[in-house]
Order: C-alpha cells, then sequence, then structure tokens
C-alpha cells in the first residue's frame, strides 16, 4: 500500500511500544510497594528495633523531650475529646472493631483484627519488661498527668499499637477518604497518650510499628490458610 503524496507519517510510527508492568503506575509508588504484608513486616521490624535501640532507661534526648513537652503542654480543656480518641486504642476496641466487621459480612476482616489487635497488645506487655523504660513521670521534672496515674513502664505504647494494628488491617477496605480518616484517627491515638502524660513519643512510634508487624503476620497467617484450604490442583480461575 502506497502513502498519498505529501501525507505525513505520525511522530512515534515505527517506534517500539514502552514497556508495560502488570503492577499498574500505582502499585509501583510507595503506597503500592507497601500494600504488601511483606514490606509492611519488614518496615515495621525495623522501626521497631530502631526505637528500642534509640531509648533510654534513664534520660529523655533533648528533642523527644521538646516533642513531649509541645504536646503535652496542650491546654487542659482538650482532656474530654482527647480521652474519647484514646479508647481507640484501648484492648476493648478490639472485639469491638471485630465484631463491627462481623456483622457487616466480613468474617475474614473480623479474624484479622481480633489477631492483630489482640496480638499487639499481649506482646507490648512483653517488650515493655525487656526494654523497661519508665513513665515520662519518672524522668522528665513538671509534666501535665491527665486522667488516670499510668501503671507499669512506658516503652512502647499498647493504645499507639492496638490503634496503628486495627487500622492497617482496615485500610484496604476504605476508599481514599476513609484511608485519610484512619491513618489520622491511628496517629491521633498515639499524640493523646502524650498529652495526657502516659508516653514519650518513642514509646508511640514503638508501639506503631509493633501493631504494623503483628497486623503484617496477621495478615500472612491468614494468606497462608486460605492458601492451604484450596483442593490440590486448583487454578484460580479454572473450572
Amino acid at each position: 500500500m502506497t502513502r498519498p503524496a505529501g501525507a505525513r507519517v505520525p511522530a512515534d510510527l515505527g517506534r517500539p511500544a514502552p514497556p508495560w508492568s502488570p503492577a499498574g503506575p500505582h502499585e509501583r509508588r510507595l503506597p503500592g510497594v507497601l500494600a504488601g504484608p511483606q514490606a509492611r513486616l519488614g518496615l515495621g521490624a525495623a522501626a521497631l528495633v530502631a526505637t528500642a535501640g534509640a531509648v533510654h532507661r534513664n534520660r529523655v534526648g533533648p528533642w523527644e523531650a521538646k516533642i513531649f513537652r509541645a504536646v503535652n503542654g496542650l491546654p487542659d480543656s482538650w482532656y474530654p475529646p482527647a480521652w474519647a480518641v484514646m479508647q481507640m486504642g484501648a484492648l476493648g476496641a478490639v472485639p469491638a472493631a471485630a465484631a463491627a466487621a462481623w456483622l457487616a459480612g466480613d468474617g475474614e476482616l473480623a479474624g484479622r483484627l481480633l489477631a492483630a489487635g489482640a496480638g499487639t497488645w499481649g506482646l507490648a506487655k512483653l517488650v515493655k519488661q525487656v526494654v523497661r523504660r519508665p513513665r515520662p513521670a519518672d524522668l522528665l521534672p513538671g509534666i501535665r498527668g491527665r486522667g488516670r496515674d499510668p501503671t507499669g513502664l512506658g516503652y512502647l505504647s499498647g493504645h499507639a499499637g492496638v490503634a496503628a494494628a486495627l487500622g492497617a488491617a482496615a485500610l484496604p477496605r476504605f476508599g481514599p477518604a476513609g484511608r485519610g480518616l484512619i491513618l489520622g484517627a491511628a496517629a491521633a491515638v498515639g499524640l493523646t497518650r502524650v498529652y495526657v502524660g502516659a508516653h514519650l513519643p518513642l514509646d508511640v512510634a514503638g508501639g506503631a510499628a509493633l501493631g504494623l508487624v503483628l497486623d503484617a503476620a496477621a495478615g500472612l497467617v491468614l494468606a497462608s490458610a486460605r492458601h492451604g484450604s484450596r483442593p490440590p490442583g486448583h487454578r484460580p480461575g479454572g473450572t
């Protein structure tokens, strides 16, 4: 076939097509990479080791003390809403979130919430005994304590851990707006623990890292269980 005289040839005619990635452009970005449980497990474990290694049993670093006092020094009138937010990281939030997922017909999410949340709360007690960092009142003068006096050790924050574990488990079920609310709520729980004088910033960061680890571990276990329950020779999409 001959082209008419004077016809223009498209500039991209004859060029090889650009390579195509089955992951898609969004999956190659950082949020897409961290969507995998292995990546979250590695990130959470690294953050947990880093924060545990950075804390000291007898002193607080200047930058951590500065952040703590900025949050802890906020007005006392903020305590009622802060207390309400803080309950999203309490142990009671775990069965409540799992029950809500179950009633919504998502049994898999309910199991993941229960395993990750309860596991984080229990393992936080063990980490406290290993690191043995005191509460802020034992390390800094002039702190503002609000609510009941916290007992036990400081590092790490079980509330921050539970909020992070529940949030990470629920995150894939929501759209962009819902994800923003979940991430904001998890961060707010950690800040409230500093506000009431129960934890230092590294305690909160360590708790969030532990929650991320437990959620990723729960996801891997459930995925393995689903894979093992398939009949021999089963192939996705097969008949």
